[in-house]
């Protein structure tokens, strides 16, 4: 009857040294979670202290009010809005044939000499070629004017000079 007492003890014994080290643990995981979280080293300590007093009810309750987000995520998303912010900010209109510089009042590009925009029959302000009337003075535009095929080319070869999105990097393991 002792052997049978005995193996009641070991196994007591064993629960309780896993339990007191899964306790230790989500206490040290909260610490590492905590740093990767929050900049403040007081802040990052209570939640450390949290993690461990309450003993498997602090992690939960840490879970519950953590950030949302890491510090590299933050920094990361505030890097990829700074990036996108100057793309658009140097994102002028190119000509669509040799891609130079142009303004959106132009008719025509001053480099290769191609036609841009036609103006407007009656006030002569550039139109863009999907329009169907002229903004400026509410003249309608010809459907015969009006080549769809060639406005939508001349769109997409524009949209495509843009270079919105960045090409893709080759890796070794590609070539």
């Amino acid at each position: 009857m002792t052997g049978h007492h005995t193996a009641f003890v070991v196994a007591e014994d064993l629960g309780i040294l896993l339990a007191v080290v899964f306790w230790l643990a989500l206490a040290y995981w909260v610490h590492r979670d905590a740093r990767r979280r929050i900049g403040d080293s007081f802040l990052v300590g209570a939640a450390t202290v949290l993690g461990l007093l309450p003993p498997y009810l602090g992690p939960v309750i840490y879970l519950l009010f953590r950030p949302a987000e890491t510090l590299e995520d933050v920094r990361s998303r505030r890097a990829e809005l700074r990036a996108l912010e100057q793309q658009a900010g140097r994102a002028r209109p190119v000509c669509p044939t040799c891609s130079a510089p142009t303004e959106p009042d132009y008719v025509a590009c001053p480099v290769c000499a191609t036609r841009l925009r036609q103006p407007c029959a009656r006030c002569d302000s550039p139109l863009e070629p999907l329009w169907q009337m002229c903004p400026y003075c509410a003249t309608p535009i010809e459907p015969s004017e009006l080549d769809l095929d060639a406005a939508l080319t001349a769109e997409a070869r524009t949209l495509g000079s843009l270079d919105l999105v960045p090409e893709p990097k080759t890796r070794v393991a590609d070539a």
